[in-house]
Parts: structure tokens; C-alpha cells; sequence
């Protein structure tokens, strides 16, 4: 069964700084992971209310197996992608793991 991370980052203080370290450090960081096999974003806008969204950015990343995600955050990859996220995340993160399951 395939497994998912699901990053939820939290509202940074500078949006435009947390941005371009995402885009250009980490997310290149992070797809070089073993195994991956999809690397998705979301950047939440306002909601039908017009308030601001909780979440400034959600990634989710798949794996085959809970094993291969296991082997891919232990790997150097996985580790130096963990050890960035203190260079741009300073407003929090929720991460989120489980089994996926197609729908449509």
C-alpha cells in the first residue's frame, strides 16, 4: 500500500522569504528523496469568506510502501531535507502520515 507525508506549514512571518527557500532549496531537496513517487503542493487561498487560509503551504509526498518512506526519510536525502526545514519553517509545521487511497 502506498503511504503519504503530508506537510502542513504553518503561516510564516515573511511569506515572500519562506517562498523562495521553499521553491528553490527545499522542494529540490526533498524530491531527490529514494523512492518517491509523487511530490505534490498546495498553496491555500482565501477561504469562501474571505479569511485567510490556517495553512500557507501543504506538501504531500508518496511512497510505495511504509518501508520505502522509512528508507527515504533515513537517507541523506531525507535527513539533510529534515535539517532544512529550520532554515524556513519557523512558524511550525503539522505533518501528517497514512495509506492512500485512490478514489478517483
Amino acid at each position: 500500500m502506498s503511504v503519504s507525508l503530508t506537510v502542513l506549514y504553518h503561516q510564516p512571518a515573511d511569506k515572500a522569504a519562506f517562498d523562495k527557500h521553499y521553491d528553490e532549496v527545499h522542494a529540490p531537496l526533498a524530491s531527490t528523496m529514494p523512492d518517491l513517487q509523487s511530490y505534490t503542493v498546495v498553496r491555500p487561498g482565501p477561504g469562501a469568506d474571505g479569511a485567510a487560509p490556517e495553512y500557507h503551504l501543504i506538501a504531500t509526498l508518496v511512497w510505495p510502501s511504509p518501508a520505502a518512506m522509512q528508507a527515504a526519510m533515513g537517507s541523506p536525502e531525507g535527513k539533510a531535507g529534515n535539517a532544512d526545514l529550520a532554515n524556513f519553517a519557523q512558524a511550525g509545521t503539522t505533518i501528517l502520515v497514512g495509506g492512500v487511497e485512490q478514489v478517483v
